[in-house]
């Protein structure tokens, strides 16, 4: 880097995949742009997080379908190949190189700088390069930060010194523990609690609340994944916080863990999968009137909201709407869309599923846990229309009772759960819980964004025998139900 100084359109912190689209569409739009990054294109989803977790869990579902099929199950009879595995993992996460990601910026034109960025004032951005020079990027229209969020430590005593797993050590490690605590009851928990079991960990799960696992999802899903992960040999336990770990020889002895129950355990390693907070500590919110380490609020075309005359975006994990990976990379394209009509003079289209709205924030967040079984849910849930006043009619249906899921897997255990607007006579929530089920979420997705009637779903066929014949099957629920005659 030669020059110190530079001008664009547009200036992105953080090159996670929020982040990427949003320099990506901006540049779509006619802007320059550039993106300052100070570890690895991709962020931590492509090297720490959903990429090398699914290789991780890949297998180990894949190898509990087979042993559901008759005829498979004495085919994949004892341990996984773990050297396999971890093989697999390490080239899901590109062997945590990102030339590739270097290679798809160049061809959407968008330049990088490798460094760490920081806010300098309105529309300056100061970048502290990885060979020790200091390049000050200025944003004709727009700056973005994406910089994601890290790994929630809660404040024990000791932790230091025991250097405890997060989900980049979870995701990464190059052995398998002898015994693994994993702290938490959410995604991230669930998931590698499936995961490190299959792999040939005595997996213990600390869990501080009482209403179950995924308790920001239907109860019935952290009922099931519960049920499963303690058939697999998980010791879940709620109500259940830790107060101290030490290892008392070292970072490669035993941890000792102590709970406020007074009870006590021993682990090899420790999991804390408590939750994740803003990654804004060190990127220079105060210059413009903002506090560090916060989450950076905004409206709906990812404006933040505190900071004067609308230059300052956030996308992603780092705005608190919705921590999932697709969802950031939704937000990206719709607010580069955003920023490209602003700068271009365009007028917005920001009406409900307009082009520069983020309905899909509020309404239609799909996500997937890929535990056995699978967890696939978008929209709202029981509690949230309760807690919004929707009026809704909720249908639950038994996916074991389809054709489709007795071919899938012999005793197939999964629930489907529908909320209906009773107003509007819309699909406004949907959950799915089984083994497969997170292939029918795009279908529950687009369902809710096109806001298509009831009386138009009974048109849509699925085809026998699937699992996707759910749909037709709880639209005969609740006409029956409601004593319709079709």
């Amino acid at each position: 880097m030669s020059d110190p100084s530079r001008v664009y359109d547009v200036v992105v912190i953080g090159a996670g995949p929020a982040g990427e689209n949003l320099a990506e569409r901006t540049s779509a739009a006619g802007l320059t742009s550039v993106i300052v990054e100070n570890e690895l294109l991709g962020g931590e989803c492509s090297f720490w997080a959903c990429e090398p977790s699914k290789a991780l869990l890949r297998p180990v579902v894949a190898r509990a379908d087979a042993r559901r099929v008759p005829g498979l199950r004495r085919s994949v009879e004892g341990s996984l190949d773990i050297p396999a595995v971890f093989a697999h993992r390490d080239k899901m996460a590109a062997y945590w190189q990102d030339a590739d990601q270097v290679d798809w910026l160049n061809s959407v034109s968008v330049d990088l700088v490798r460094g760490h960025g920081r806010l300098d004032g309105p529309r300056q951005v100061v970048a502290n390069t990885q060979d020790g020079e200091t390049v000050r990027l200025t944003a004709r229209h727009a700056v973005g930060v994406s910089t994601g969020t890290v790994t929630a430590i809660p404040d024990l005593p000791g932790l230091d010194k025991v250097r405890p797993w997060t989900n980049r050590e979870a995701t990464a490690a190059r052995r398998v523990p002898g015994r693994l605590a994993v702290v938490g009851g959410g995604v991230v928990a669930v998931e590698m609690a499936t995961a490190w079991q299959a792999l040939g960990s005595q997996v213990t799960m600390l869990v501080r609340g009482s209403r179950g696992l995924l308790n920001r999802m239907e109860p019935f899903a952290g009922e099931l994944v519960a049920d499963a992960l303690r058939d697999a040999g998980v010791d879940v336990r709620f109500a259940t916080s830790v107060t101290e770990v030490a290892r008392e020889d070292g970072v490669d002895s035993p941890v000792h863990i102590t709970m406020a129950n007074g009870d006590s355990m021993v682990a090899d390693e420790i999991l804390f999968a408590t939750g994740r907070s803003p990654h804004t500590a060190d990127i220079g919110l105060e210059t413009v009137g903002l506090v560090p380490g916060d989450w950076l609020t905004v409206d709906d075309t990812y404006r933040v909201t505190a900071v004067a005359d609308g230059w300052l975006y956030a996308v992603g994990d780092v705005n608190h709407r919705a921590l999932m990976t697709h969802q950031g990379k939704y937000q990206g394209r719709i607010a580069g869309a955003v920023i490209g009509a602003r700068a271009n003079g365009e007028p917005l289209d920001d009406s409900r599923w307009g082009p520069h709205a983020a309905t899909a924030d509020s309404d239609a967040v799909p996500q997937v846990v890929f535990t056995d079984p699978d967890v696939a849910s978008v929209g709202l849930t029981t509690q949230e229309a309760e807690r919004t006043g929707r009026r809704v009619d909720v249908v639950d249906y038994d996916i074991g009772r389809l054709a489709g899921a007795a071919q899938y897997a012999d005793g197939y255990r999964g629930k489907a759960r529908v909320l209906i607007d009773l107003d509007r006579g819309t699909v406004v929530g949907v959950t799915f819980v089984g083994p497969g089920v997170q292939e029918l979420l795009y279908s529950a997705t687009v369902l809710i964004t096109s806001e298509a009637p009831l009386e138009r779903l009974w048109h849509a066929v699925p085809a026998f025998p699937t699992i996707s014949e759910v749909w037709l099957r709880i639209l005969e629920t609740y006409r029956d139900r409601a004593g319709q005659v079709e």
